[in-house]
């Protein structure tokens, strides 16, 4: 196990019947895992035995934090494993991807050389099922760039890829129930401050299942996709004016 080299992680992973893939995302994680470090786990009522092996892992390993999670849906699952994380540097994780056994390292020193970075975005190979490469980088497809109003508009903000320091949890949280995602919220707040950075690294393999390339962009209307962007703007700003007026 690492020795303390810079600053602790919190991986923070939101877990829902996960049992059939979870196993190998653990085994990406924890061996990058220095003993200063946690993975916090909040799981949404698993019934397939995801808690189970979760327990398991645990018994082996202080490190793995568990709770369960009272609020619905995915963004409270998130919620609620960033609200229980401890550590300088959090990080998100899906329960269905897996990590390259560099990322934690690479995206730390990353933090460690930018002290005016508040959110870092690694870059991801998206994968079928059978970890076959449907896409092999995600910014290239999606064009990603730091800049509020450009991801406003199309989002390239994606949780699976994303870290951030432990202080923008007080303007993070809570979470808006309305917000379309949480990692497009932890994004627009942490730009608004010109705080992002996309690293050309692939430090994921980010999991679609049964999907094919076609399906991995959004489905919803244009009238629905404005709606959204509006509102984040809205919750956005009243976020913003909160925490001045806090400071």
């Amino acid at each position: 196990m690492h020795e303390k080299h810079g600053l602790s992680v919190s991986v923070c992973m939101a877990t829902y019947n996960g049992r059939a893939f979870i196993e190998a995302q653990l085994d990406s994680i924890l061996p990058q895992l220095s003993k200063y470090d946690e993975l916090v786990v909040s799981d949404n009522s698993s019934t397939d035995g995801t808690w189970e092996l979760l327990q398991a892992y645990q018994k082996k390993d202080q490190r793995i934090q568990l709770f369960k999670n009272e609020q619905p849906g995915v963004i409270g699952n998130f919620e609620k494993a960033i609200r229980l994380g401890q550590k300088e540097l959090i990080f998100l994780c899906d329960q269905d991807d897996l990590w390259q056994t560099n990322k934690i390292e690479v995206m730390r020193a990353y933090f460690q050389e930018h002290p005016e970075v508040t959110v870092v975005i690694s870059d991801l190979i998206i994968v079928d099922n059978d970890f076959q490469i449907l896409v092999p980088s995600y910014q290239a497809m999606r064009h990603t760039k730091p800049g509020f109003w450009h991801n406003l508009l199309r989002s390239s903000y994606i949780g699976a890829g994303m870290a951030f320091r432990k202080e923008l949890k007080d303007l993070i949280l809570p979470i808006p129930k309305e917000v379309p995602m949480h990692d497009m919220w932890i994004g627009l707040l942490a730009d608004h401050t010109k705080g992002v950075a996309f690293i050309p690294n692939k430090l994921v393999y980010y999991r679609r299942h049964g999907l094919n390339t076609t399906e991995i962009k959004t489905t919803a209307s244009k009238v629905q996709q404005f709606s959204w962007r509006w509102k984040a703007w809205q919750l956005v700003r009243k976020r913003l004016r909160e925490n001045k007026k806090k400071a």
